[in-house]
């Protein structure tokens, strides 16, 4: 008999393997194509092969909304997304030890009260919603920070180590936080199991409540489908009384969880159907009301409704929100950076570069380490400073310089 030979692989085509990222970060073509400021005509020419692979920047681009390296668009593991999207804070490898260092051995001390925990945990919280960078400070303090909740919970019992546990939970949320937008996507997944592994230890229903809010990112950066973190938010959300004011505003924070799930694939109905929950509860909790450390309030529920209308491709209506908003009712410097970067993508989206620098520039004096990893800043400035209104090009170069983005 002749020998037999099996087929050739056939590698995938570059149309595939947008096809494919596509299709598992849930984009419709219009929703992708709007995104990178294309049709969905383009999207499709892209995907059935007539129209070839874009140049990098726009393989940028595409990676950034699919959630994936631009080896998995290329087929070029040489090349990965990180390597031109994603600067590594100087403090990221004593994070990295921190979060690898296992200890064995019960520690040579006593553990500290659940009590002087949640003060730490708190003074953390105001270091990284305050002005200047919050992840340098916030970073000299994450490995004492989890080394000692850690010791506490496994050496405590009863009450005191499950609110040991909290605090716990609530150290690996700060940890996320300072990981999000580093190029340590394996880090982040980590710090939301153990954050939601924590606060289940603890039997605490707001501790779920508020690793459920911290796993939405998770699940976000690791391209997971829209209905699975729709499912965890209203889960946790279950647990919650929303006859209390601190059930009710982490009530209010899932359904503003979902809400961001949903406009972020498309699904524009039930985006605003769970808005407008996230809005109620907000409303009942005063127009004054912020959470101390998760901000939920009016001001943020209002704030996120700008971005939602980005995601759902509606410049126009998000900036009619920004016009309206008040920055000053939301109590976090980080958070109102990204707001205004919001308002930025905004602008840039209706190809209005002079409004969107002048915002990028207020949003670095509001917090510069919130735009020095902002993915979306990252992104444009090249852009605006190479073919942007020949004004505002001069200015978009020096942004770029202080924020280390090659143009």
């Amino acid at each position: 008999m002749p020998e037999q030979h099996s087929p050739a692989l056939i590698p995938e085509t570059f149309a595939q393997r947008a096809r494919r990222a596509r299709d598992r970060a849930g984009l419709t073509r219009p929703v992708a194509g709007g995104l990178v400021g294309r049709s969905a005509e383009w999207v499709k020419g892209i995907e059935n092969g007539t129209i070839g692979m874009p140049r990098l920047p726009m393989l940028i681009r595409l990676a950034a909304i699919y959630e994936c390296d631009i080896a998995d668009l290329t087929g070029d593991e040489r090349i990965a997304a990180a390597t031109y999207t994603k600067a590594a804070h100087t403090d990221l490898p004593a994070i990295k030890r921190a979060l690898t260092t296992y200890w064995l051995t019960p520690a040579d001390r006593e553990p500290e009260s659940a009590e002087v925990l949640a003060a730490r945990v708190r003074q953390a919280w105001k270091l990284w919603h305050g002005e200047g960078d919050h992840r340098s400070r916030i970073a000299a303090l994450l490995p004492d920070l989890l080394a000692d909740t850690q010791h506490s919970a496994r050496a405590l019992d009863g009450t005191e180590r499950r609110r040991a546990l909290v605090a716990q939970a609530q150290a690996y949320h700060l940890a996320q936080l300072f990981l999000s937008f580093q190029p340590a996507p394996d880090l982040v997944m980590l710090t939301g199991d153990r954050s939601m592994t924590a606060a289940q230890d603890a039997d605490s229903p707001r501790a779920i409540a508020g690793a459920a809010w911290y796993m939405n990112h998770v699940y976000r950066d690791a391209n997971e489908a829209a209905e699975a973190r729709v499912e965890l938010a209203e889960q946790a959300a279950a647990l919650l009384r929303q006859d209390e004011e601190e059930d009710l505003a982490r009530w209010g924070l899932l359904q503003l969880a979902v809400a961001l799930s949903f406009a972020k694939v498309g699904r524009e109905g039930q985006a605003w159907r769970y808005w407008d929950r996230a809005n109620d509860a907000a409303r009942r909790l005063g127009p004054d009301y912020a959470h101390p450390w998760l901000i939920f309030g009016q001001g943020v529920v209002d704030a996120y409704a700008l971005t939602m209308h980005n995601d759902l491709m509606q410049p126009g209506k998000a900036l009619e929100v920004a016009n309206a908003l008040d920055l000053n009712t939301v109590p976090s410097a980080t958070r109102r950076s990204y707001h205004l970067i919001e308002t930025a993508r905004a602008y840039g989206m209706q190809d209005e570069g002079v409004a969107a620098i002048a915002l990028l520039e207020k949003a670095h004096r509001e917090s510069p380490e919130t735009i020095r990893y902002n993915m979306h800043t990252r992104m444009v400035l090249p852009e605006l400073a190479k073919t942007g209104p020949r004004m505002v090009r001069s200015d978009a170069q020096s942004l770029a310089m202080e924020l280390g983005v090659a143009v």
